[in-house]
């Protein structure tokens, strides 16, 4: 694997969307048509929009041996991600998320992810080398645990110089959670994710941004929380931030959170500022769902733009 600005290790999947006027009943059926089928899974996605975003990334994934596995990586390979780390698995299927979208915009993923397609702690120290040379590491916590302490290993303690890592979502390991908060140089996780990490329920935009301040003071430089209707919370050692949800049309949810991590990383790493980083974030957002599909289709003028307009 070549150094890259941008390491992810997450998801790589087979990703359908299918939009139904209406779910059907108990042994009914009802008309729908397919959307759109490509990469997915949220690795892929986050390491597609950050090339597109402008840094270089390299992808640490599974895919199967079979047909779904090798269009994933020629897709991603076109995307200039570099696929080096996806592990080919012998005789696994390739994951498959099966997105179902109502005409109001109601979303429903059904997921086939064998566990021969996890990513294991070996998968991830063959591509040491490439995550300690990185600048920045994207770990989704829907990676195994055993998986994600291999990658906080080769990532080693928080320096000068050391990759710095965007931890995404909410460990089940109480010992992942501690060892996250204490190496993370941001953290992100949705509504739900974050009640998980602080463990009580967070019912307003008030007690997110208190959740929000309590990681901070727990070692993360920079932490974002979904707040639901209410849009996202960012706070750092000098601020607290709410930004709205930006208004657009939504189309498919898929995908959205995973442009938030990537360009909220890519901002970062080009030293924008924490609030402005977070606008950038919610805008590449709300361009992602503006579509079907998690994939990436916005570039950074897109997202600059949308910024300009958005944040008079």
């Amino acid at each position: 694997m070549s150094a890259a600005e941008v390491v992810v290790v997450g998801q790589v999947a087979r990703d359908l969307v299918v939009r139904a006027s209406r779910l059907p009943g108990p042994d009914g059926s009802a008309p729908a048509r397919r959307e759109w089928e490509g990469l997915g899974g949220k690795g892929a996605n986050q390491a597609v929009a950050c090339r597109r975003l402008g840094a270089s990334a390299a992808l640490v994934g599974v895919v199967g041996d079979d047909d779904a596995g090798a269009r994933a990586l020629r897709t991603a390979g076109r995307d200039g991600v570099d696929v080096s780390g996806v592990v080919v698995r012998p005789a696994a299927a390739t994951a498959l998320l099966l997105d179902v979208v109502e005409e109001d915009g109601t979303r429903r993923l059904l997921e086939d992810a064998p566990d021969e397609v996890l990513v294991r702690p070996e998968d991830v120290r063959a591509s040491a080398g490439a995550l300690a040379a990185a600048r920045w590491v994207l770990l989704q916590l829907q990676t195994p645990a055993d998986a994600a302490y291999a990658a906080l290993e080769a990532l080693g303690p928080a320096a000068p110089g050391a990759p710095c890592l965007l931890a995404d979502g909410a460990p089940g390991d109480d010992g992942l959670r501690e060892a996250l908060l204490r190496r993370a140089d941001v953290l992100r996780a949705d509504a739900h994710e974050a009640e998980l990490l602080v463990g009580r329920e967070l019912p307003d935009v008030g007690a997110v941004e208190e959740a929000a301040r309590e990681l901070v003071a727990a070692g993360p430089r920079v932490v974002a929380l979904g707040a639901g209707p209410e849009g996202n919370v960012v706070a750092w050692e000098r601020g607290c931030l709410r930004i709205p949800l930006l208004d657009v049309d939504v189309v498919d949810k898929t995908g959205g959170g995973d442009s938030y991590v990537a360009a909220l990383a890519v901002a970062l790493l080009r030293g924008d500022p924490v609030e402005d980083a977070a606008w950038r974030a919610s805008a590449a957002a709300s361009l992602a769902v503006s579509v079907a599909g998690g994939r990436p289709r916005y570039d950074a003028a897109a997202v600059t733009d949308l910024v300009r307009d958005r944040r008079r």
